[in-house]
């Protein structure tokens, strides 16, 4: 009697008692009084008039009194289980997601307003579990993100090592340059996970073409130990507007992207070009192509395009997430096409 079904019944039982006691004394008193008025005025005494009324009238209410109690308890109890149980059931499942099963689903049964707590519960766990696995993603692409400057590092360290480059002072200036990109694509992996906006509002006129040059140079250790031919069609000076940081993290991930996925042997064109509003990069490789139903969301926050593009190859979560919020976040756009046999990811920016 202490649940929510106990105390149902009870109001249920209560409300009904109420008004059958109130039934039964409005018919037993004040309707024997007036039957017996009724029977005296037709010239029968008073004393038979009262006993023909209790032994007919009065039975049969209390009777019926007794029968109606005892259903307004059957159906108080059922009722009461009906709306017991699906919250026993919203209780349950939410202990479970307590404990870490975000699989957790309640069934819509009962009322309408039971089945709208189901519907809220259900849509609670599914974000849930959606956080979670967001979550995990974000731990196992964190290292993959990080990678691309630790191989363009590794790339000229190697290479330094094994005499193939010289360590003079523009060499040096690269690693620098590489190792401040690379604290601040950390900062900025830390406002991704925090849900916080990455874009940067000191936007400046410059050369893209220039910058594209020095990307592809800092891409070019990778490029050549994947045994990859590089094609660059960029005009010698491209005015455009951006922020020169987050500019260089765009260019360094979708090469890196475009190096990780072109089989050894295959190529990379890299071409830029003026049009009326903007100006148009375009990064294409060749290779396996992407999923007519994934490629909609490669864009998103921590996807990877698993039937083409495996684990085992890095993943692509972080970085073209990074390059959309980038890009639009300069006043451009994103996009990306893919057939059999190739890919091309491309990005505009204001002119």
């Amino acid at each position: 009697m202490r649940g929510l079904a106990g105390r149902i019944a009870l109001a249920a039982i209560a409300t009904a008692g109420i008004g059958m006691a109130i039934l039964v004394i409005g018919v037993v008193i004040v309707g024997g009084d007036a039957f017996s008025a009724l029977m005296v005025e037709a010239g029968d005494s008073a004393d038979h008039a009262r006993a023909m009324y209790d032994q007919s009238v009065t039975q049969v209410v209390v009777g019926a009194a007794v029968v109606a109690l005892a259903a307004a308890l059957l159906i108080a109890v059922v009722l009461a289980r009906m709306l017991a149980r699906p919250l026993a059931e919203v209780g349950a499942a939410a202990r479970r997601v307590a404990e870490g099963d975000y699989a957790a689903r309640v069934p819509r049964e009962g009322p309408e307003e039971l089945r709208s707590v189901a519907d809220s519960f259900n849509q609670m766990a599914i974000a849930l579990a959606d956080q979670e696995r967001m979550r995990r993603d974000f731990i196992a692409n964190a290292a993959h993100e990080l990678r691309t400057p630790l191989t363009n590092l590794q790339g000229y360290l190697e290479a330094l090592r094994d005499g193939v480059i010289e360590g003079d002072a523009a060499t040096y200036e690269s690693l620098r340059e590489e190792v401040d990109r690379l604290v601040r694509l950390s900062r900025s992996l830390d406002a991704l996970a925090d849900g916080q906006d990455v874009r940067g509002l000191d936007q400046v006129d410059l050369d893209l073409a220039a910058h594209i040059r020095s990307a592809l140079a800092l891409a070019m250790p990778t490029l050549e130990r994947a045994g990859l031919d590089l094609e660059v069609d960029v005009p010698d000076h491209l005015a455009a507007r951006a922020n020169p940081d987050h500019l260089a993290q765009v260019l360094a991930n979708l090469l890196s992207n475009a190096a990780r996925y072109t089989p050894r042997g295959g190529r990379v064109t890299v071409r830029a070009e003026r049009r009326p509003a903007d100006v148009l990069v375009s990064v294409l490789n060749t290779g396996d192509g992407i999923p007519a139903d994934d490629l909609p969301r490669v864009f998103e926050r921590f996807y990877r395009v698993e039937k083409s593009r495996d684990r085992a190859h890095g993943g692509a979560g972080i970085g073209l997430a990074i390059v959309k919020q980038l890009v639009e976040g300069a006043g451009g756009r994103v996009g990306a096409e893919s057939t059999e046999g190739w890919t091309r990811f491309w990005f505009s920016l204001p002119a």
